[in-house]
């Protein structure tokens, strides 16, 4: 379907996105839990980003083309073995897998990994951090935000027993601040 975009009245193609059953929300939380875990990527991380990206609407559509969950280009879908993007499963399991390599190639910077979700690496690459456009700019608040409130939201153990730092156990101890120039920083101590 072809469309013109209200700001810029320029013709858009839309994917119309086959009619899926409903994934109950805790069946998507299990999926979210179980591949961000398998990929060794953290779950609010992960949640953070569905919620920016869709908000957990399984057959959403982008004006730019992205589509499903995590709202995946179909050039990305394919980079990552993703061959239905309105399938929950298999949308977030590229998703992740996208994530992943971001933190990877970024070693482990937070910021750099969602504004390249964002932007693409490119970008980031050509700016050596965060891309100066809005949108980018946003969405990365938009993540830290939710990545924030979602580690609140995440169970304490009883007894926890420390890890040793360095080991593969320890946690990361990441902490979200949005400076005063509005943007947002990551640190550990």
């Amino acid at each position: 379907m072809v469309h013109a975009d209200a700001k810029t009245g320029r013709l858009v193609r839309a994917v119309v996105a086959p009619a899926a059953a409903p994934v109950p929300p805790a069946q998507l939380n299990q999926l979210v839990d179980n591949i961000a875990t398998e990929q060794g990527v953290e779950v609010p991380l992960v949640q953070s980003v569905i919620l920016a990206e869709s908000n957990y609407n399984a057959t959403a559509v982008s004006p730019k083309g992205a589509q499903g969950i995590m709202q995946l280009i179909p050039s990305t879908a394919r980079r990552f073995g993703v061959s239905n993007t309105f399938d929950p499963a298999d949308n977030i399991q590229g998703g992740v897998r996208y994530l992943r390599f971001l933190l990877d190639y970024y070693n482990d910077d937070y910021t750099k990994a969602i504004a390249a979700y964002n932007a693409g690496e490119a970008a980031v690459d050509k700016y050596q951090g965060v891309p100066p456009f809005a949108e980018t700019l946003g969405y990365v608040r938009t993540v830290a935000k939710n990545l924030a409130a979602a580690r609140q939201k995440q169970p304490k153990a009883a007894n926890p027993v420390p890890a040793k730092p360095g080991s593969p156990e320890a946690p990361s101890h990441i902490k979200v601040k949005v400076g005063p120039d509005g943007l947002t920083y990551y640190t550990t101590p």
